[in-house]
């Protein structure tokens, strides 16, 4: 497969592509999981957790890609990422036992986060704060596209073709390494405005930036794990009505992701948080309390738009942070933003075996944290004003 040159010059589809490859996997994984966990490994909540911790220690050494930078340039670390994502999901399937869906959990999870870490560094690097939220946007669109793809391949080979998992994950697992390759070898390597630093970088001023990306680190385990189980276990989701919901929310993303990206440039960083966290509450509030499967699947739609809302942390440090700051704080704040990702699951994987209930209050009170933090940020954020607290110097620490 050949790229026309007038598109291979241009970093914003090589970003768009690889958006692409990532749920062909992904989303394939997401989707099959609960029902494989179940139906073939015999997983209960207390398993799910563990798996789910377990999935987010390589989120949590994010921080470790600056090291790695040292040795191999950013777009190429992104393609080796993107090829262990692949590779993980295409061996899911022939390890049906608890031992197995870890091992291969893991290299899925080193391949995901790590090129998502890279991905959020080469898109704030290679965009200009003036349009990079709605640069973001489409890319939650691209990749949303493709999760459309993937569900409609997942319903024929769960429906029609009634295809065994192991086969359905080799595909899609398979594709997203051949995008990784097709990428390597059709895009040059595009120069970076500003010399990245090659260590860890802490900094005072980014305090804000770094707890809201905490608290969201814990928010979205609640969406990731539990509500996906909730939909299997208390209302008996199968394979087929877990890809409809996927693919329900993937189409809103494909129209409403760029629109919600131009909104933030619109609105601001601020209000767009205030919106996205004082919806959460409602949402987590509704999944303590919903006995209803129609109601739980309309939550469950709302809490993932809310997520394209996420942009706006994202530009935010865009526009406080230093240049040279972007790839090492990308893996820092994915760090943190894993801290509680990784102790999370295990843990409310043992309260959900008493009261499932529980864990979305905790959600609840997650985002009403976020919520306060979120009144902490300025109209208009610079280097020189990271919160409404206090200003800071440009450059220091």
């Amino acid at each position: 497969m050949k790229i026309p040159t007038q598109f291979r010059e241009r970093p914003e589809l090589l970003l768009m592509l690889m958006a692409i490859a990532v749920p062909l996997s992904f989303a394939a994984w997401q989707t099959l999981l609960n029902n494989f966990a179940i139906e073939r490994v015999a997983f209960t909540g207390q398993e799910m957790g563990i798996l789910q911790s377990l999935r987010e220690i390589p989120g949590f050494l994010a921080f470790g890609v600056v090291f790695l930078l040292l040795l191999v340039r950013e777009q190429k670390l992104a393609y080796i990422s993107l090829a262990l994502l692949g590779l993980g999901t295409a061996l899911t399937g022939f390890f049906p036992s608890i031992i197995g869906l870890y091992i291969t959990t893991v290299i899925m999870s080193v391949g995901f986060h790590y090129y998502e870490t890279l991905q959020t560094s080469l898109a704030l690097q290679w965009t200009d704060t003036s349009n990079s939220a709605e640069v973001l946007g489409k890319l939650i669109a691209a990749g949303s596209f493709a999760s459309i793809l993937t569900f409609g391949l997942i319903w024929l080979g769960d429906n029609l073709l009634q295809l065994d998992y192991q086969w359905i994950y080799l595909v899609m697992g398979g594709l997203t390494l051949l995008i990784a390759l097709i990428s390597w070898l059709s895009f040059p390597l595009f120069p970076q405005k500003t010399e990245q630093h090659k260590h860890m970088v802490l900094r005072k001023r980014y305090w804000l930036f770094y707890l809201l990306t905490f608290m969201s680190g814990a928010r979205r385990q609640i969406f990731v794990v539990f509500a996906g189980f909730l939909m299997v276990e208390k209302f008996g989701y199968s394979v087929s009505q877990i890809a409809m919901l996927f693919l329900i929310n993937a189409t809103l993303n494909v129209f409403l992701a760029p629109r919600i990206g131009r909104l933030i440039g619109q609105i601001g960083e601020r209000r767009a948080l205030l919106i996205e966290y004082s919806g959460l509450i409602l949402v987590f509030v509704g999944y303590a309390l919903v006995e209803n499967a129609t109601i739980a699947a309309g939550l469950y739609i709302i809490d993932h738009l809310f997520f394209a809302l996420a942009i706006a942390l994202k530009t935010y440090f865009q526009k406080i942070a230093d240049q040279e700051d972007i790839a090492s704080t990308a893996g820092v704040s994915f760090s943190i933003n894993h801290i509680a990702a990784v102790a999370i699951p295990a843990a409310f994987g043992i309260i959900w075996m008493s009261s499932p209930a529980l864990v979305f209050y905790a959600g609840a009170a997650m985002a009403a944290i976020s919520l306060i933090l979120s009144l902490l940020v300025p109209e208009a954020p610079t280097p020189g004003r990271v919160s409404r607290l206090a200003y800071s110097s440009t450059g220091g620490n």
